[in-house]
C-alpha cells in the first residue's frame, strides 16, 4: 500500500456544536494524506463518532473547514463510503442484493452490477452464501457483507465507525486482517472510530487521540509497524510496546 504524500482529507480549526450546547469538537486541525489508515481513539463523548459524520457529509461543521479530494464533503460523497457500528443490512434482500445496493441505484447495468458484486463476495469469502438472507448470518458475516456494499462504489475515502465493536475477539482480529487485505488490493484511505487500542495499532499507519470536552486532538501517534501485518505482528515486541504507548496517552487524557 503506497501512502503518498498528498492530503485527501483536511480538516481546518473545525468545530462542531449542536445549539446553544457548549462544543462537542473545538479546533480540530487534521490532514490525511492519500493511502492512510488513521484510527481515531478517546473516551466517550470526546467527539470520534461526531469527526467521522463531519468528514462525510452527513453533519455540518459550525466552523471551520472540510476538504476531501479539494471539494467540500458533500460533493465528494460519491467517493466515500461508510460503515456504521452495525452492519444496517436490508433484512428483505439477499447478501448478493444488499452488496449491490449501492451499484443498483447508481443505475449500473445488471450484467455489470453482478460481476462487480461476485468478484467482492470472493474477496470477502463469501460466495457461499450469496443467496442468504441476513438473518441466516453470523455476526462476523454480517459486517464482511458491509464491508463489501462499501466497497462496491469504489471509494477512495472508507470511513468505519466501530465496525467490529460488537464482534468477539478471534472474529474481530480475522476481519482486521481481512481489512487490510482489502485496503491493500483496493488502495483507498481509511479514518477508522475503535475503542480497542490494540486494534487501532494493529490496523493503522496513525493513531489520533482526542481529548474529551471539549473534543479536540491530544497526541498523533505513527504506526511504524510494517505490511502486511498478520498474527506475528501482534506478538512482536514492537506491536506490544505501541500498545502501551497508546493506552499511556489514552490514560492520559482520560484522567487530564
Amino acid at each position: 500500500m503506497v501512502i503518498s504524500g498528498v492530503p485527501q482529507v483536511v480538516l481546518s480549526n473545525v468545530s462542531k456544536r449542536y445549539g446553544s450546547s457548549p462544543p462537542v469538537l473545538q479546533q480540530i486541525d487534521l490532514s490525511i494524506a492519500k493511502g492512510e489508515f488513521v484510527s481515531l481513539i478517546g473516551p466517550s463523548g470526546c467527539g470520534k463518532s461526531t469527526l467521522l459524520k463531519l468528514i462525510s457529509g452527513l453533519s455540518s461543521a459550525s466552523s471551520g473547514s472540510i476538504l476531501v479530494d479539494g471539494m467540500t464533503p458533500v460533493n465528494a460523497r460519491e467517493t466515500i463510503s461508510f460503515i456504521f457500528q452495525d452492519a444496517t443490512l436490508l433484512p428483505w434482500r439477499t447478501v448478493t442484493n444488499n452488496v449491490g445496493l449501492g451499484l443498483e441505484l447508481e443505475h449500473v447495468s445488471r450484467e455489470i452490477r453482478k460481476q462487480k458484486v461476485e468478484s467482492l463476495l470472493q474477496l470477502v469469502g463469501l460466495t457461499h452464501v450469496a443467496h442468504s438472507y441476513p438473518r441466516q448470518l453470523s455476526g462476523g458475516m454480517k459486517m464482511r457483507v458491509s464491508v463489501a456494499r462499501a466497497l462496491a462504489i469504489k471509494p477512495r475515502l472508507l470511513l468505519m465507525d466501530e465496525p467490529f465493536g460488537a464482534l468477539d475477539e478471534m472474529t474481530r482480529d480475522r476481519l482486521n486482517e481481512e481489512l487490510l487485505r482489502l485496503r491493500e488490493e483496493q488502495n483507498w484511505t481509511a479514518v477508522f472510530v475503535t475503542h480497542s487500542v490494540a486494534e487501532a495499532v494493529f490496523l493503522s499507519t496513525r493513531i489520533v487521540v482526542l481529548a474529551p470536552s471539549p473534543g479536540r486532538i491530544a497526541q498523533q501517534i505513527a504506526v511504524d509497524l510494517p505490511f502486511p501485518r498478520t498474527s506475528v505482528t501482534r506478538e512482536s515486541p514492537e506491536f506490544e510496546s505501541l500498545v502501551t504507548s497508546v493506552s499511556r496517552a489514552l490514560r492520559g487524557v482520560q484522567s487530564a
